[in-house]
Formats: C-alpha cells, sequence, structure tokens
C-alpha cells in the first residue's frame, strides 16, 4: 500500500539526509535513527552503496521509512522500486519525474527554489515541496514571502540546515519538517559510532517538540 508524501512527512519534524559509503552500515544507522525518534531516513544516491543501503534498511528496519534523494532522471524509479524505496526526493523539479514517480506509484518530493518554480509545480499538483538548497535561496524569509502568495503549499527546508537554526524553519506555518545531515555526521558514521547518531536525533526530535 502506498503512502502518501504528506504523510510521510509529516511522521517526524527533521527527515535525515544520508549519504552511505558502506552497506553494513545502512540497518545499524536506521535503527540508530529510530531509535532516536526520526524515521523517515532520506538516502541519496550519491553513493554506489545507495540502492543496496536503501534495500536493506527496507528488508530488516520495519519502523523506518526509507526513501532516496538525489533522484534526477526518469529511469531511475524503476530501480528505487525494486529497492523498497517508499519515497523518492530530487533537487530540483520536472514534469518528467513527476510522471514517472506517478507511473511507479512512488511518492514523490520536488525541489523548488523560486516563485516561478513552485507555480509550475502547482501545476503538476504538488503542493507539499521541498525548498532547496534553503539557506543560499533565502532561508526563512523566503519561506515567509511565498506564504502570502502561495497560502496551500507547504515546504520541507533542506541545504544549510543545521542545529542552530532548524528550529526557526519549523516554526513556520508553512513548513512540515526539515532536511539535513547533522543528525548523521560522516565521522560518526565512519567510527560506527551509533550512541552518538542516536542522541543527536533525539536531540533534534526533543528541539522540534
Amino acid at each position: 500500500m502506498t503512502t502518501s508524501i504528506d504523510y510521510i512527512a509529516a511522521t517526524a519534524p527533521v527527515i535525515p539526509v544520508l549519504t552511505i559509503n558502506r552497506v553494513e552500515d545502512a540497518v545499524p544507522l536506521a535503527e540508530a535513527l529510530v531509535a532516536g525518534g526520526l524515521p523517515v531516513l532520506e538516502i541519496t544516491l550519491r553513493t554506489p552503496a545507495a540502492l543496496a543501503a536503501m534495500a536493506e534498511i527496507a528488508a530488516h528496519i520495519p519502523d523506518a521509512m526509507v526513501g532516496a534523494g538525489t533522484v534526477t532522471r526518469p529511469d531511475q524509479f524503476d530501480e528505487l522500486r525494486e529497492a523498497g524505496a517508499q519515497f523518492a526526493v530530487s533537487p530540483g523539479f520536472d514534469p518528467k519525474l513527476s510522471t514517472a514517480a506517478s507511473d511507479a506509484g512512488i511518492p514523490y518530493l520536488p525541489a523548488v527554489a523560486t516563485g516561478s518554480e513552485i507555480m509550475q509545480a502547482i501545476r503538476h499538483d504538488h503542493e507539499l515541496l521541498k525548498f532547496f538548497p534553503a539557506a543560499s535561496s533565502g532561508g526563512v524569509a523566503a519561506l515567509k514571502a511565498f506564504a502570502g502568495p502561495f497560502p496551500d503549499v507547504r515546504f520541507c527546508p533542506t541545504g544549510g540546515i543545521g542545529p542552530g537554526n532548524f528550529v526557526d524553519y519549523l516554526r513556520l506555518p508553512n513548513v512540515v519538517c526539515v532536511g539535513g545531515s547533522w543528525v548523521a555526521p560522516s565521522a560518526a558514521i565512519a567510527a560506527g559510532n551509533w550512541t552518538e547518531i542516536t542522541a543527536l536525533a533525539a536531540a533534534a526530535r526533543a528541539a522540534a517538540e
């Protein structure tokens, strides 16, 4: 059964954006983040291990909602479906990707950075959008400005978001959640420091509530 992107985004205030280099890190990393209260996991398609890591999490961590980030081509959706992806995220907006996601039955979160892109996304029936790159595209001030002309659009800002500013984004009425990598630092993943990652996830969850 397909879960809507709205439901997925509302599940937790922070979506960890993960770059996984070793498949063997996937399951303990997912366990650590779920234990910290962040079950929605975006695995970026930036490494050769990404699809296999996603498949491992989908197969072994039932409490996680695992999806793919950095989706840029329509042909990737077949691979994502085979890997068990429950959602997909792009760094931009392309109508062909929207069609491919719909055909594959995968909930989809495209990204926008401007009013023109938001209008195009609305025309293709998207009202929940990733705002990327958030910090360099105007940050909180831009999202406040978008609320006027686009009252029904909600956002998941990602890019330049960390422990010092993520709560500022979450306070905005048109922000559902944020995406960020600070809850799973690359050094902690490389060292297998899952306790640190659980603590960072729990701190983010607590700060957002």
